[in-house]
């Protein structure tokens, strides 16, 4: 079998020391769609060097993601990255983002799950620098067709909606070119640029980072009912559940509760074609 759970899991972490530095953080920034208006002092926050804070959501990328990379490749795994999915992503804030610094990232295989036509990865990222913990992001990776061993199939947890109103709705254009721009910082894979590479996956035209998506998210979350105040964010997490083009327009709706935020992201030009669901914003 491609996938040997137990020696993937028994694998030594793997570690890497990763740094970034204010330029990263802005072009990240950039690739979320930040900057519009240019001079609204909102915006500044995350486009002015003099200024700027960062999003939680940037240990995505930072130092290039190489939880993903390095767990793709640990030992017990052969897979075909053409059955590969990214199925949700989760991140624990231990503290505030610093606009640039060095840290030392240390990737596992945490759990491998039985779906029985796919198998699930869990891949472990933990980033500390020489002050401590800096954050913990899992990614959970779908493999089509290497289920069925008989494994433990996982937690398939569903957050349930709230039954009212949302306390928030707003929409983002998603511009023609931000995954041209998204991926520069980090994520090269040809599917969100090249028309032929996505005509061979299956798509009509390039799709969307679903981390840009990711990342969009959190900022209106931020925007919008958390002051603008980044280092309020404690986790945030979500289950990828379709894709979106450049050139559509997410409707993000959000639901306030005591210290956490529930989100629903969905596609405005498809009939709100879900996009991202399960996802929780937990917040001081």
């Amino acid at each position: 079998m491609p996938i040997d759970p137990a020696k993937a899991v028994a694998a030594e972490p793997r570690s890497a020391e990763i740094s970034w530095d204010h330029k990263d953080v802005q072009l990240y920034h950039l690739g979320l769609g930040a900057g519009v208006p240019a001079t609204d002092p909102d915006e500044l926050r995350y486009t002015l060097e003099s200024k700027l804070h960062v999003l939680p959501s940037f240990a995505t990328v930072a130092g290039a993601g190489m939880g993903v990379v390095g767990g793709l490749s640990a030992p017990g795994i052969d897979i075909d990255l053409a059955a590969v999915l990214h199925g949700g992503q989760s991140i624990t804030l231990h503290r505030p983002l610093p606009t640039g610094g060095r840290a030392v990232s240390t990737s596992r295989v945490a759990a491998v799950y039985d779906k029985g036509k796919a198998a699930v990865l869990v891949l472990r990222s933990e980033a500390a620098d020489e002050d401590g913990p800096l954050w913990t992001s899992d990614a959970s990776i779908f493999v089509r067709g290497e289920g069925g061993w008989g494994g433990d199939r996982g937690p398939s947890e569903r957050l349930a909606l709230p039954d009212r109103a949302p306390d928030a709705t707003v929409e983002r254009p998603i511009r023609e070119e931000q995954a041209l721009l998204y991926r520069l910082s980090g994520d090269w894979n040809p599917l969100h640029a090249d028309p032929e590479f996505a005509k061979l996956a299956g798509f009509d035209r390039p799709i969307l980072h679903g981390l840009c998506s990711y990342g969009m998210t959190l900022k209106a979350v931020v925007d919008t009912l958390l002051d603008g105040d980044v280092t309020r964010v404690r986790s945030y997490r979500t289950r990828f559940a379709g894709i979106v083009f450049p050139g559509e327009t997410l409707r993000i709706r959000m639901w306030a509760g005591d210290g956490r935020v529930q989100v629903a992201v969905t596609v405005v030009e498809r009939d709100d074609a879900p996009v991202l669901a399960d996802t929780l914003v937990e917040h001081s």
